[in-house]
């Protein structure tokens, strides 16, 4: 498949078939994954790919959880608000297959030689590192529809990500960012109308 066909094609797919995903295409998804840029290469990534029906269960327990612990605005639209963020942040529990990206923080060369903190640092840079993150989902993404399947990004679930890292047995040096659910779309979803190019182009000469 051409990228431009890939790019044009993609969508968010939330709900799936339960056809699994072969581990070697998963391998493939997570090499692609690999290529993309980051902070002076510096690649600080980890993919933990999730198959197991039990795991991803306790996994969506773990987010629902955390949501029941959010003080609600007691509004008339609070309850439907809540069930609807619920099924966003936990539909991952029925996809075939679910790749956790984790990173590590990057030490900029400036740390050393400055009086400013990681994270002092990492916002005058505009996260970098997050940035990184943003790359690495975009190859999953796309590799995902080229390789005939549908996938989602997820940030909702990272409300848990502490008890997910446990759970999937994370190294204390990662931190979850997001996670993406992939597998065979169960309906055919077209792409959402984005911005005309005149909406969004700007040159400067």
């Amino acid at each position: 498949m051409e990228l431009k066909q890939a790019i044009e094609l993609r969508t968010s797919i939330r709900t799936f078939t339960d056809e699994k995903v072969p581990v070697n295409d998963l391998r493939e998804i997570v090499r692609r994954a690999g290529l993309a840029p980051s902070v002076n290469n510096y690649q600080p990534w980890m993919f933990t790919v999730v198959t197991n029906t039990d795991t991803l269960s306790l996994m969506a327990e773990k987010v629902i959880k955390k949501l029941k612990e959010i003080p609600s605005n007691n509004s008339i639209a609070a309850k439907n608000v809540l069930s609807q963020v619920e099924w966003f942040a936990t539909f991952f529990e029925n996809a075939p297959a679910v790749i956790a990206i984790a990173m590590e923080n990057y030490e900029t060369v400036l740390e050393k030689g400055v009086q400013l903190s990681h994270d002092e640092i990492n916002v005058m840079r505009n996260h970098p590192d997050i940035q990184s993150a943003g790359a690495v989902v975009q190859n999953i993404l796309l590799s995902a529809v080229d390789l005939g399947y549908g996938a989602c990004w997820l940030s909702a679930p990272m409300i848990a990500k502490d008890e997910l890292g446990e759970i999937i047995g994370l190294s204390e040096k990662y931190h979850l960012i997001s996670f993406v659910a992939i597998g065979k779309s169960s309906k055919e979803i077209l792409q959402k109308p984005k911005k005309s190019i005149d909406e969004i182009f700007k040159l400067i000469e």
